[in-house]
């Protein structure tokens, strides 16, 4: 399987990996053939990449169908809790959150970082895949952090719910194009304490998932919002979710923005180490997750180009390549790989 831009994708390509709308529900499921017409409407739902079947990476599995499964429902259950967030209490909250627990015991158990993230966004269900993304991304910093179970459930089901309070931010404020206005920008600073009120009022949460939701913008150095607190002042829950947001908010395009590359997402965690971020867990993330997924394509500074295969832990920027072309013709070659630890002179450029 190979992870491709969606303007790379041609008629007849076979999709790997299902696409779902902001309800859980399969927009376009795997296994189905491409053509024109579904390749165009991706692009007009705003999707940038795309997973398809190839043969000749068939042994790159991104594809954890138990986990799927929980993903889809939890999907579900997020968008249930955002569009009811003010009736949402008592019986139906916790079994909108049983989904979410169910989905972080399967983590703990069995979860595989290299399946469990780079899902397919659309315009309409960013939102919802961003705090999947960062409650997946959350619960893997806090296993490697050697949380409990009981901490790690607090901390999925705080990072799932962190962006709860922009529910209460106008709409034409979020999804503005282009530079927000001190006033607007203010108002945007505010989801985070209207996140924890509607919490504290609404749902009965805990002080630890409460914390999260209204401490994931404060930084080390005091220069977050919306207290300004620093160091230890900030919850060690808080302080994972931020890294997390942070990380998964920068690697996505948005209608203001262009997403970062790669290289540039993770240094820019590795450099707020000890300022934005805390050093410890800015460690453990180094050590948790690779820069680029599985089945990407890379330039590698030697002018070739292949597909990451595999990822070496605790190298984040050093996995195995197979070449399956001559970068220069582009016709296919016996493939062969390219582990760049054992190459230090070759780095990955970027992606193509």
């Amino acid at each position: 399987m190979r992870l491709e831009f969606i303007n790379r994708v041609k008629e007849n390509d076979i999709l790997g990996k299902s696409i779902l709308t902001n309800e859980g529900q399969v927009l376009l499921r795997a296994g189905v053939k491409l053509n024109n017409v579904y390749i165009q409407k991706l692009k007009e739902l705003g999707v940038f990449y795309i997973y398809i079947n190839d043969d000749r990476l068939g042994d790159i599995d991104v594809e954890d169908t138990k986990l799927s499964e929980l993903k889809r429902v939890t999907m579900r259950s997020i968008s249930n809790i955002m569009r009811n967030v003010h009736s949402c209490t008592g019986k139906k909250l916790k079994e909108s959150l049983r989904a979410v627990e169910d989905m972080i015991s399967y983590i703990i158990d069995l979860g595989d970082v290299n399946k469990s993230l780079n899902d397919i966004q659309t315009y309409d269900n960013y939102t919802y895949v961003h705090s999947l993304d960062t409650c997946i991304m959350a619960a893997f910093l806090g296993i490697s952090s050697r949380f409990n179970g009981w901490d790690i459930r607090e901390l999925g089901i705080g990072a799932i719910l962190h962006d709860i309070g922009k529910t209460q931010v106008p709409i034409k404020i979020l999804n503005k194009k282009g530079r927000l206005s001190e006033e607007e920008f203010n108002e945007i600073k505010k989801h985070a304490v209207y996140g924890a009120e509607m919490l504290k009022k609404n749902l009965s949460m805990s002080s630890s998932i409460i914390k999260i939701v209204e401490q994931h913008h404060e930084r080390i150095d005091g220069k977050g919002y919306p207290y300004g607190l620093s160091g230890n002042q900030i919850s060690k829950y808080a302080k994972i979710v931020c890294i997390c947001d942070v990380y998964d908010a920068i690697s996505n395009d948005r209608c203001y923005r262009q997403k970062f590359n790669p290289n540039d997402a993770y240094e820019l965690i590795l450099s707020g180490s000890g300022t934005n971020f805390d050093e410890e867990f800015v460690k453990g993330f180094k050590n948790t997750f690779a820069i680029f997924p599985l089945g990407c394509c890379v330039k590698l500074s030697n002018g070739e180009e292949g597909y990451i295969i595999r990822q070496n832990k605790g190298f984040p920027d050093r996995p195995v390549i197979r070449i399956l072309y001559d970068s220069m013709t582009k016709e296919p070659v016996p493939f062969y790989e390219i582990n760049l630890l054992s190459h230090p002179n070759v780095v990955i450029k970027n992606i193509v």
